[in-house]
């Protein structure tokens, strides 16, 4: 990495660390541009040097704060018998940690951001490849996804393949899981159920369309 690289990669790190901290504090609502600037030790300007506006800056700093789940999740793959099994494995460990941290999760997959949100995704990774888990196909694969819906949609597919739910079928498992997830991460963050309600109540309604779908026999103990 060349050293113009090497200096902004060490000063956006700066911002993004000071909006990680805040965030975990006092939430992303209590986030803001002079906040930020202060606690990163930077004037308000020098902030759109590196960041097209606010929103940028979160979603990198919500990048950041969520490290941890690709390689948790991997520990739990290593288990898997099949593409069912990853399928469930993959979403349970997502509303674990999703409804953990539901402002955080929710600036990732529903930001307020200009472009398309695979070039966010990538410009991100360009800038830090360590936080790109490398040991699993399926989980580099989704991390590189923009789109929530093509992520899931990568893992469904599998699902297909395996003649678990039929291709015909795949869209409408995808599309009613999703809105499933974004419903109910909207409820936690208005305070409307609670964290863990949500974490039993996502999963048993997953499972019930799961097995509207089913075309071949699948045990649920995964």
């Amino acid at each position: 990495m060349d050293r113009k690289k090497i200096h902004r990669k060490r000063t956006m790190l700066y911002f993004i660390n000071a909006t990680n901290e805040i965030m975990n504090k006092d939430g992303v609502k209590s986030i803001t541009i002079r906040n930020i600037a202060e606690k990163a030790g930077y004037n308000s300007a020098t902030l759109y040097n590196y960041f097209e506006n606010l929103d940028h800056l979160i979603f990198y700093a919500a990048m950041r704060d969520i490290r941890s789940y690709p390689f948790s999740l991997k520990n739990l793959l290593e288990n898997t018998r099949n593409a069912m099994d990853i399928y469930l494995t993959v979403w349970e460990s997502f509303c674990n940690h999703a409804y953990d941290k539901p402002e955080v999760y929710n600036a990732i997959f529903f930001p307020k951001l200009d472009r398309k949100l695979d070039l966010y995704i990538e410009e991100y990774y360009d800038l830090f490849p360590e936080d790109l888990f490398q040991n699993n196909g399926i989980i580099s694969d989704m991390l590189l996804k923009g789109d929530l819906k093509t992520r899931s949609m990568t893992i469904v597919q599998n699902c297909v393949d395996e003649n678990y739910i039929s291709q015909e079928d795949a869209k409408k498992l995808n599309d009613m899981s999703l809105l499933i997830f974004e419903a109910m991460l909207k409820r936690v963050i208005m305070d409307k159920v609670t964290k863990d309600e949500a974490k039993i109540n996502n999963m048993d309604y997953l499972i019930s369309i799961v097995k509207g779908f089913l075309i071949k026999d699948y045990d649920f103990c995964f």
